[in-house]
């Protein structure tokens, strides 16, 4: 797990976007430090309103990429001028804001510390279900922190989700390490059990599925699939991290899967559901890596086009095999990453744009927005931004159907029917 520093300059929006990066970094089991000088990373938000600001912002990533050992450059200035922190020559890597948790996570699973217990954060409930997984994975860093998996019993979680319902839950997060896992410790894996009698519970929710390995899932895809289509409290959703399109580099990863094994989990959840949301993460420029396995992994996303991708350059983690191996350059792994999150935000904006006119019915608002405006999830928990919130009275935990009007890359737009 890391320990993060996060600076952010400008206006509501960008305060708004560091709001949801220290969310996700939270998620994920990392923690925020008072300094750089005490963390891993450093997160610089920039604003670019006058050439003045501009300088300011080259100057504080030139002090931070000396203070940490990673710096990931976001906001206004980094995507409309981030050659200038290039040409400065700070040591840092210039991302839009919703790909800077992924990055700062290098595709590890997320840390779910020994106390952890379920939280309320507004209307979201999370609810870490197990710690621990069952993979080797050769970068990654968390299992040194974690261990094999842990399992409490299903009545145990089910008793905790029931009291962030009563504490007024809305929407409950289910996390872990590896979601897909829980109870292999037991003697079989589970999950799908826990998340039927999670949904038999009285109250009006949502429930989302966290990070799910594909050889966690594939054993039981038709189970999980099925109480997928049974229940309208679970998102339609599904986070299964193929990591890369190469059955090479998944060797050399650990990664336990193989990409056949990750298909056939999309044909059957595509079977089983008409509308839902395929999540995915890849990492690029793994050190044995080569272009032909790069190719692979370009055309699996064309192949499955998922509606989430996250696209993470390889970092070294010490005291991790892969911190061994010769790595490759970075403009290599830069032009590759470019490659891949063009590819990425042409085929989840296409699905964005399909929605456009169509009616989703109970989106959960979860949160409010930039401005008047509220977030909500429709049943793929696909993101729909409400403009004029108050005027049409909406607040966060309100259910309401929607007619999506228009889209960006990443979400859309909805007005209440």
């Amino acid at each position: 797990m890391a320990r993060y520093h996060i600076e952010t300059y400008g206006c509501t929006s960008n305060r708004g976007e560091s709001r949801e990066i220290e969310r996700r970094l939270r998620d994920a089991g990392h923690h925020r430090v008072d300094g750089p000088d005490e963390a891993d990373v450093a997160i610089l938000n920039t604003c670019t309103v006058v050439e003045k600001t501009e300088r300011n912002m080259l100057r504080r990533a030139e002090e931070l990429a000396d203070e940490t050992a990673d710096l990931y450059v976001t906001g206004c200035m980094a995507l409309a001028q981030g050659d200038l922190f290039h040409d400065a020559g700070v040591d840092g890597e210039v991302l839009h804001w919703d790909e800077v948790p992924e990055a700062v996570t290098n595709g590890e699973c997320p840390t779910t510390t020994p106390d952890a217990e379920p939280i309320l954060d507004g209307v979201v409930g999370i609810l870490p279900i197990a710690r621990g997984c069952m993979s080797d994975c050769s970068y990654c860093i968390t299992k040194h922190a974690t261990g094999k998996i842990e399992s409490p019993p299903i009545e145990e979680n089910v008793a905790k989700a029931r009291a962030l319902i009563h504490a007024g839950a809305k929407e409950i997060r289910i996390t872990g390490q590896d979601t897909g896992v829980y109870g292999w410790d037991q003697g079989e894996r589970r999950l799908h059990e826990l998340l039927g009698r999670i949904c038999d519970l009285e109250g009006d929710f949502r429930v989302r599925v966290g990070m799910a390995n594909p050889k966690g899932v594939h054993g039981i895809r038709e189970e999980l699939a099925e109480v997928f289509a049974e229940y309208d409290e679970l998102y339609d959703f599904l986070h299964a991290p193929v990591q890369s399109g190469s059955n090479d580099v998944l060797g050399d990863m650990r990664r336990q899967h193989q990409v056949e094994e990750y298909l056939e989990v999309v044909e059957t959840f595509d079977a089983a559901l008409e509308y839902w949301t395929l999540s995915t993460d890849f990492i690029v420029g793994f050190p044995t890596e080569t272009d032909a396995d790069h190719q692979q992994s370009l055309e699996l996303l064309r192949e499955t086009r998922p509606e989430k991708v996250n696209v993470t350059r390889f970092s070294k983690r010490p005291g991790t095999d892969a911190a061994d191996m010769k790595g490759l350059g970075g403009t290599i792994k830069k032009e590759r990453s470019k490659e891949m999150s063009a590819l990425k935000r042409e085929i989840v904006g296409e699905a964005y744009a399909e929605m456009v006119g169509d009616t989703r019915a109970d989106c959960l608002v979860v949160e409010d927005g930039v401005g008047d405006s509220v977030k909500c999830r429709d049943s793929a928990y696909r993101q729909v931004i409400v403009q004029n919130a108050s005027e049409h009275g909406l607040d966060p935990g309100d259910f309401v159907d929607l007619e999506v009007t228009a889209h960006e890359t990443m979400y859309a737009f909805g007005e209440p029917v």
